[in-house]
């Protein structure tokens, strides 16, 4: 049996995922030409001409045949050119990176705050199997993962903001009274900390904080019946009946001995969920309007425009492939036999 290296893991993991992004790409530019909607018209204007229309249709290369909008579409791909939204006014790449950031730091901290909670409710669940707090994490659970993140969300500001004024208005990443940081990593709570302004950060984080409940009370349900059902497994097993009979600690054998060996899955699903929750994010992102990716797919899916949906798949495409190729070096770190191949 050999071990494999680290590189050979990642390259392979890599050559296996091209497939699926060269699947994402045709796919993705099939379904974006079969919307509903001539996108030529809607940007010509409601009073443009038969000819006027038919320009516009030339200028955005819509009157080539399929096969030749996709060779070009091909072509600008290898060049690393997405294209220009025609709603914005800007390249897709720009407004990507511009937007990625808000994204990936609602979704991270949404994932920091359900793991949080999940993993300490579903380690109190099954070492407590059909007690009230059983009841209430598996309770818990269903409620997360049955309601809606948009219901979630209005009604956590129903209550947190209209009825409280716990936390400000759902108007976006900053309260309108402060400057966005300079950007040097586009995470407004590590920006403003670069910066040393406190209070910054806390005007960041406040308008952060319902958003990332909302999409986090969503992750939360799966992972915390994970870990419950991943540690009642691993407490009923033998090696965890003989720790206990060799007289161990309990916090030794729970922590040190079940709960690691429980992590796998548990990292499977979070892997899984973190993809999710890239996806899921638009819904949250329209109703704090929070300017992300999400909402920059709507907007240019209300108005037919190609580049920028193409872009959104390809990049949530590749973002995927990345995430699952850090859960397999994750896998590796937590148990050397995942990186064996006999």
């Amino acid at each position: 049996m050999a071990n494999q290296s680290t590189g050979k893991i990642i390259a392979r993991r890599i050559l296996g995922a091209v497939p699926s992004i060269v699947g994402v790409v045709i796919v993705t530019f099939l379904l974006t030409r079969a919307l509903p909607g001539d996108p030529a018209a809607f940007f010509a204007g409601p009073a443009a001409t038969a000819d006027a229309i038919d320009e516009v249709r030339r200028n955005l290369g819509l009157d080539k045949s399929l096969p030749e909008q996709f060779f070009l579409y091909i072509g600008d791909l290898v060049r690393g050119d997405l294209g220009v939204s025609l709603t914005t006014g800007q390249t897709v790449v720009y407004d990507l990176i511009t937007r990625l950031p808000a994204s990936l730091e609602l979704t991270v901290a949404a994932l920091g705050f359900a793991i949080a909670l999940a993993l300490p409710l579903g380690i109190l669940a099954a070492t407590r199997p059909n007690s009230w707090i059983d009841h209430g994490v598996r309770l818990l659970a269903t409620a997360g993962v049955s309601l809606p993140t948009f219901f979630t969300g209005l009604f956590l500001i129903y209550i947190l903001y209209y009825l409280l004024g716990l936390v400000p208005a759902p108007l976006g990443r900053l309260d309108i009274l402060y400057s966005p940081p300079d950007h040097i990593t586009g995470f407004y709570l590590i920006d403003s900390l670069l910066e040393g302004d406190l209070d910054l950060f806390w005007a960041a984080a406040t308008q952060l904080f319902l958003p990332a409940v909302t999409l986090g009370l969503f992750a939360l349900a799966p992972l915390a019946r994970v870990t419950r059902a991943s540690m009642l497994g691993m407490l009923s097993s033998d090696f965890i009946r003989t720790a206990r009979a060799s007289g161990l600690p309990p916090r030794q054998v729970l922590f040190g001995y079940a709960f690691r060996n429980a992590m796998l899955p548990v990292i499977t699903t979070l892997g899984v969920v973190f993809s999710f929750l890239l996806g899921a994010n638009i819904l949250v992102e329209k109703v704090f309007a929070w300017p992300g990716i999400g909402s920059y797919a709507v907007e240019a899916l209300v108005a037919s425009d190609y580049a920028p949906i193409q872009g959104f798949i390809l990049t949530m495409a590749l973002l995927y492939v990345g995430l699952n190729l850090l859960i397999d070096l994750l896998y590796v770190v937590i148990d050397p036999r995942a990186g064996v191949d006999a």
